[in-house]
């Protein structure tokens, strides 16, 4: 539709049809049964003459209801404006690939932008219109179940995901292929304190400004269509009513044109911030903000109208807010085709099509993260193998976020690891968890039945988990978290493998078998005891529904693991929040001062995480020649190439991860030891070399000062390449201006 046209259309409606264009419920609204009056509007209050303007149907996953939704609403609409349908796709549709977390392992941006572009693909025949995904919190605190979502801990690697994503998603716009894509959660929702989820956010602008919102502005930058405000605060106003972030930041300094939507009742909760008194003002705030669509509350739906009419809210936010959604409707091309992409034929066509099994494999492959390697891997097929642990045979391998996944669908790793070896005993060995009350909530919420939550007999489960030790030639533990113990609402201030699998893992220590410990959770557990005692540890998070056959492959070494923690592993909980990246303070724990008390350490840890970012083993064995600049001076306009030459000293062709950081030894402001600046993925073949080059430019150098403008200092820099984020190969080189 002609921007004039949607203009008149506009026009043409009444107060009520714009602002249910800023209103979003689930399909149980639009249910004639008798029992919505007593559910769904009961539940949220919404008044009854409101619903059939709604403007957007939130989750509602197929492409038989949405077209059913979408007909039944249209016929009844005066101007059959159609709903917007969006859903929550975070890691997948069908094809369920490793959670974001463990694709941020991978450092591939090619492979992130790709299993966007197949959920994207599978979610459009579906006839999702935009999808809540992605997310680019920075995260530094395994405390915080969310952690899950997002990508790293590192400004860059965001940067460099959030654009992958979004233009996966989005692509062409082809109703066929592409959906819109929805960043999430602006802004700063990743640094809740004590990493309890919800909780207060307490940032420095400079912090704010420097690490937490980049990411979204590469998503913007990127062309993503809308943005969804977080739960928390923000120097002590709820996002959702800041007008600082909302309008300065987005809409003036970036110059965001799409739709912004609250989080699923977070307007409402404005009250309990304690910035409205009540559902009218909480209206009023967000809007006048600049938060144009109100997830799953009657705020505006009950109130706006009236905010009009006393005269207190100018008319002119609910038209920005509703045009704004037209603009979008239109963009998508749903005036012409109101059930864009949504057929039914082409789900069973495209939906779990082997290529896109494939690609997941692949994403497994690159994801999972090799913590320790005595030798024992890869496995020789011959070996007797005894897999033990509630992850050995279980489909619970997606992550929270995979409410659409069938998981008759899931390749178990007992199943993956079956491809190579006829050889295998398996027993679960013990139960997940000691207590599942912690975990039952959430069921109810996504409808959910989880079989590794059953009780078993654990004295019998132990009895032949040690019976099948000691019969087999190399132990295979698969242990880890419960999929909901992250996740949304799922902070942990233990962040130990339970119980029951510890006891169980202790107990096949003592046989004094060859152990490979697997393990799978949606963040950074404590793993000191699973480091200590395991021959070889390999990281899988949850990998999806390929998680067995990928899993498989790399015990195998039919894959050469390549992954890099994207987030620090902690040594223990109480050193959380940890990131790579941290300020040096006055009193540095260094090497020429240990034994010194009154420096900035722990008496009982090391101030270090027990794996740092960018760590990750292989099957090959890289080595590093010194750090070498084109020059030891550079000006603004000019640049300096950083290079190193890498050797492949094993028999193993492997990728390794090239990792160049940079530190500001001397500036206005207190910075980092290290920021990556840049990565370079290489193929090396058996005793091969390649020369490996990064160009440093006066943009990687910027900084917000001290009088909070943001550029560079003239002044000593040094330059780190190597493997991971702890590597001192370094060189120096002075900016001069």
């Amino acid at each position: 539709m002609k921007k004039d046209k949607l203009l008149e259309l506009f026009n043409s409606l009444t107060l009520e049809e714009k602002i249910g264009q800023l209103v979003q419920l689930n399909p149980d609204f639009l249910n004639e049964s008798d029992t919505v009056h007593t559910g769904p509007i009961s539940s949220i209050g919404i008044k009854e003459e409101m619903i059939p303007y709604t403007g957007s149907i939130l989750n509602s996953v197929n492409a038989k209801q949405i077209k059913t939704i979408q007909k039944e609403y249209i016929e009844k609409s005066r101007h059959k404006i159609p709903l917007l349908f969006m859903a929550d796709i975070i890691n997948g549709y069908k094809t369920v690939f490793p959670i974001p977390l463990a694709l941020g392992c991978s450092y591939d941006f090619k492979l992130v932008k790709e299993t966007a572009q197949i959920s994207a693909k599978e979610a459009a025949v579906s006839g999702i219109h935009v999808t809540f995904s992605p997310m680019v919190d920075m995260v530094h605190d395994a405390r915080w179940g969310r952690v899950m979502e997002s990508y790293s801990e590192d400004v860059y690697l965001n940067n460099q995901y959030a654009e992958a994503m979004v233009t996966g998603y989005q692509g062409t716009n082809d109703p066929h292929n592409n959906i819109a894509s929805c960043v999430k959660h602006f802004a700063g929702y990743g640094g809740a304190q004590s990493g309890r989820d919800y909780n207060t956010v307490e940032l420095s602008k400079r912090t704010l400004l420097e690490e937490y919102l980049p990411a979204y502005h590469s998503a913007i930058k990127a062309g993503c269509k809308m943005v969804m405000t977080s739960f928390n605060t923000i120097d002590r106003i709820p996002v959702t009513a800041n007008k600082w972030l909302l309008r300065n930041i987005l809409r003036n300094e970036w110059n965001f044109k799409g739709v912004t939507i609250s989080d699923h009742s977070a307007i409402k909760e404005l009250i309990n911030h304690g910035i409205a008194r009540d559902e009218k003002e909480a209206a009023q705030k967000a809007l006048e903000a600049g938060c144009d669509i109100d997830m799953m509350t009657a705020c505006y739906a009950n109130n706006l109208s009236r905010l009009v009419k006393e005269k207190k809210l100018d008319i002119s936010y609910i038209n920005d807010a509703a045009f704004r959604v037209l603009e979008l409707k239109n963009d998508l091309g749903l005036f012409e085709n109101p059930y864009r992409g949504a057929d039914e034929d082409d789900e069973k066509k495209y939906i779990l099509a082997p290529e896109f099994r494939s690609k997941a494999r692949e994403a497994v492959e690159k994801s999972c993260v090799l913590l320790e390697n005595n030798g024992i891997l890869p496995l020789n097929s011959n070996k007797k193998i005894a897999l033990i642990g509630p992850y050995g045979n279980s489909k619970e391998l997606c992550g929270m976020w995979s409410f659409t996944v069938d998981k008759d669908n899931v390749i178990t790793v007992k199943e993956g690891i079956e491809k190579y070896s006829n050889n295998v005993q398996y027993c679960t060995g013990s139960q997940i968890l000691d207590d599942y009350q912690v975990v039952k909530e959430l069921n109810s919420l996504f409808g959910q039945e989880f079989k590794n939550q059953e009780l078993v007999d654990e004295s019998l489960e132990l009895k032949c988990a040690k019976e099948y030790a000691k019969d087999a030639d190399v132990v295979i533990m698969a242990l880890g978290e419960h999929s909901y113990q992250s996740g949304e609402a799922a902070s942990r201030t233990d962040l130990s493998i339970p119980k029951p699998q510890m006891n169980l893992f202790k107990e096949i220590v003592k046989l004094k078998k060859p152990i490979v410990s697997l393990i799978f959770s949606g963040r950074p557990l404590i793993l000191n005891e699973i480091k200590k005692y395991s021959d070889a540890v390999l990281q899988c998070w949850f990998p999806g529904i390929e998680g067995g056959n990928g899993i498989a492959n790399i015990l195998y070494g039919k894959v050469n693991p390549s992954a890099r923690l994207s987030i620090s592993f902690p040594y223990h909980v109480g050193q959380c929040p940890i990131s790579y990246n941290f300020l040096n303070t006055g009193r540095p724990n260094t090497k020429e001062n240990i034994g010194n008390r009154f420096v900035s350490k722990y008496i009982d840890a090391p101030n270090l995480p027990l794996y740092g970012f960018g760590y990750g083993l292989s099957y090959s064995q890289f080595e590093y020649s010194k750090v070498s600049l084109s020059s030891k001076k550079m000006s603004m306009d000019t640049v300096i190439e950083a290079s190193v030459i890498v050797e492949n000293k094993s028999e193993y062709e492997g990728v390794e991860t090239v990792q160049m950081y940079i530190n500001d030894v001397v500036s206005s402001v207190s910075r980092p030891v290290k920021e990556l600046k840049g990565i370079k993925k290489i193929t090396l073949k058996p005793y091969e070399k390649k020369k490996v080059d990064f160009i440093i430019t006066n943009e990687m150098l910027k900084f917000y000062r001290c009088d909070m403008k943001y550029d560079s200092e003239a002044g000593k820099f040094i330059v780190y390449i190597g493997h991971d984020s702890l590597t001192n190969n370094e060189e120096c080189f002075e900016l001069i201006k």
